[in-house]
């Protein structure tokens, strides 16, 4: 198996646990407190903003690489056995759902159409 394959593998478990972290956060069966945990630990990881910025030499990718799989880890260690695969189904279903093509574009090129009218009107004349 090539490093590439591997990497991809691992980023889509990675999504995946993210995914259920973010739905084991609001299923009622999930203990209190690590309701609390898990919606953090989502958070954090559909967050822009890192704990350490990125352009830190070294330690700005070490929240990236330690601290995120650590606390997923965490939280789906502690998750009850039928929360888990309940979520778990419920992140593989999301993460299935067909993906239109069509529609990035549409909103893509609203947002751009949106930048140039703003441009258009504030510019300096």
């Amino acid at each position: 198996m090539s490093f590439l394959s591997t990497a991809r593998r691992w980023a889509h478990q990675l999504k995946r646990d993210v995914v259920t972290v973010y739905f084991a956060a609001r299923h009622p069966a999930t203990p209190r407190w690590l309701r609390l945990l898990a919606l953090l630990v989502a958070a954090y990881a559909l967050s822009p903003i890192d704990l350490i910025p990125d352009f830190v030499p070294l330690l700005g990718y070490v929240d990236d690489l330690l601290l995120l799989p650590l606390g997923l880890l965490l939280v789906l260690r502690c998750l009850p056995p039928a929360v888990l695969a309940a979520c778990r189904e419920q992140a593989a279903q999301l993460l299935t759902r067909p993906r239109s093509r069509r529609a990035a574009v549409v909103i893509v090129g609203l947002w751009m159409g949106s930048a140039l009218a703003l441009a258009w009107h504030y510019w300096p004349r």
